[in-house]
């Protein structure tokens, strides 16, 4: 096993040098195949064209654990978002991964809306959901007492949490690379030469070339580019941004659940929601976009969040905001994953994969893997992964700061270095030191929330950068 940015590949140009399955993408679909693929005596390489892990559409959501209530029936998004719900919910307990099961209330603001409920709990009984209940506006407001006023009712989606949408992927890779998984980082793929039969692709990469037998196209936003590297013109990923605002942990007492709209052919809509970091969401928008890089927020975006927020919560607008992002979702015209196997070419796509592809990620790894069986991968035995535990992000469990027996066993634990989250020289020190460490300030945020509270790095900003480049002992 081995994580590098830099240098040349290893040479795989030997007979049996080949690896048995690539991965390219190392978003939270991509670390989910290749963990998945893991439980395998194969040899294989995860390929990211940044720097690290989770750079793309996953680092910038929604952060919530669908139960996948609103699903297309018959879908293969909606069996994978209900698989994968499951899936994720027992793995965020081994692991350590912050989950908290707040439910959500998808709430109605006029009559057409109203009326549109029922149809949203029969769909749910498709989706195999049937505690999904009607709540009047007596009941709504009794469960939301800061919601605006307006509100004519309400469906009840119990089952709904919210997740840390950065420890996820990390989790997975982690134990991928510690079960043997090779990881390229700054490795862009630039060229795809097909292997013929018994013969290898060639990806030419900017560090060099690399030699496999099958390949998965993982790539998010550049699923359609990279298809097009292997001849394949399927669909467009259309890039759809997101712009949400953050609160401040003051605003959290003000929201008891995932507050949904009803939703819109852009989407989900706009939303009010806790984080497991203690803070409260507002968003996200849905601009259809031609940039695939468009990830900035805009004055006109932000004021129409702040619009729709002041009808939803107008007490959230009197809190202090702690930040804005934006993040891109592959939209593909399509209301379902655009997953295809090629056995001929030894090739699996994995597209289209839109907000849910954190709930469904480890059925995605499960789905893909399947795929590659069937297109002729000779998987062999299971072989246990190894365990890994995840450093806790989340707000409703321990943290390091707190524990006086941590503390004891070790005083670095006790020194604060972010005090807006909280966030110890332990913690970064571990981090610094981890399986796969953080390549940027921006990775260690995501690591241990160090920088990501207030005062967005104002007082700890020169402390964690001086650790961050001088490392900790």
């Amino acid at each position: 096993m081995s994580v590098t940015r830099s240098g040349v590949l290893p040479d795989t140009s030997a007979p049996g040098g080949a690896y048995d399955v690539t991965v390219v993408g190392a978003g939270v679909v991509g670390c989910a195949i290749a963990r998945e693929l893991a439980r395998h005596s194969l040899r294989v390489a995860l390929v990211e064209a940044r720097g690290d892990i989770g750079e793309g559409s996953s680092k910038a959501n929604t952060a919530i654990l669908h139960t996948g209530f609103d699903a297309v029936p018959g879908s293969l998004e909606g069996r994978l978002v209900r698989e994968g719900g499951q899936l994720l919910a027992s793995y965020a307990e081994e692991t350590g991964i912050p989950v908290e099961p707040v439910g959500a209330l998808l709430v109605a603001w006029d009559q057409d809306q109203l009326a549109s409920l029922p149809r949203l709990a029969d769909k749910a009984v498709r989706n195999g959901h049937h505690d999904t209940r009607p709540l009047s506006a007596a009941e709504l407001y009794a469960r939301e007492p800061h919601l605006g006023p307006g509100a004519l009712g309400a469906l009840d989606v119990p089952g709904e949490s919210i997740v840390c949408p950065w420890s996820t992927p990390l989790a997975y890779v982690t134990q991928a690379v510690r079960s043997g998984v090779d990881l390229y980082l700054n490795c862009p793929v630039e060229k795809v030469r097909p292997g013929g039969p018994g013969a290898p692709h060639r990806l030419v990469t900017r560090r060099g070339v690399l030699r496999t037998r099958f390949l998965v196209n993982a790539c998010g936003l550049y699923a359609d580019a990279f298809d097009a590297l292997l001849g394949r013109t399927d669909f467009t990923v259309t890039p759809r941004r997101g712009q949400l605002i953050v609160f401040d942990k003051f605003a959290r007492s003000l929201v008891r659940h995932i507050l949904l709209p009803v939703p819109g052919p852009l989407g989900k809509g706009v939303l009010v929601a806790p984080t497991v970091y203690g803070n409260v969401l507002l968003g996200p928008t849905a601009e259809d976009l031609a940039d695939k890089t468009a990830t900035g927020s805009t004055a006109e975006g932000l004021a129409g969040l702040r619009a729709q927020g002041g009808r939803i919560m107008p007490e959230l607008l009197d809190e202090e905001v702690t930040a804005v992002y934006a993040g891109l979702r592959a939209a593909t015209g399509a209301e379902d994953y655009r997953i295809a196997a090629h056995p001929d070419l030894r090739y699996v796509t994995v597209g289209g994969i839109r907000s849910t592809g954190l709930t469904a990620s480890l059925a995605l790894g499960r789905h893909t893997v399947g795929l590659l069986a069937d297109a002729g991968l000779e998987l062999g035995p299971e072989r246990p992964l190894t365990p890994v535990r995840m450093p806790n992000l989340g707000e409703a469990f321990p943290r390091p700061y707190r524990d006086p027996g941590l503390i004891a066993r070790d005083p670095a634990y006790g020194t604060i270095v972010c005090h807006c989250e909280r966030v110890t020289l332990g913690e970064i020190r571990d981090a610094l030191g981890s399986t796969v460490p953080p390549a940027s300030l921006a990775g260690l945020r995501r690591r241990t929330r160090a920088r990501a509270g207030r005062c967005q790095g104002f007082s700890c900003g020169a402390t964690v950068r001086a650790l961050f480049e001088e490392g900790v002992r």
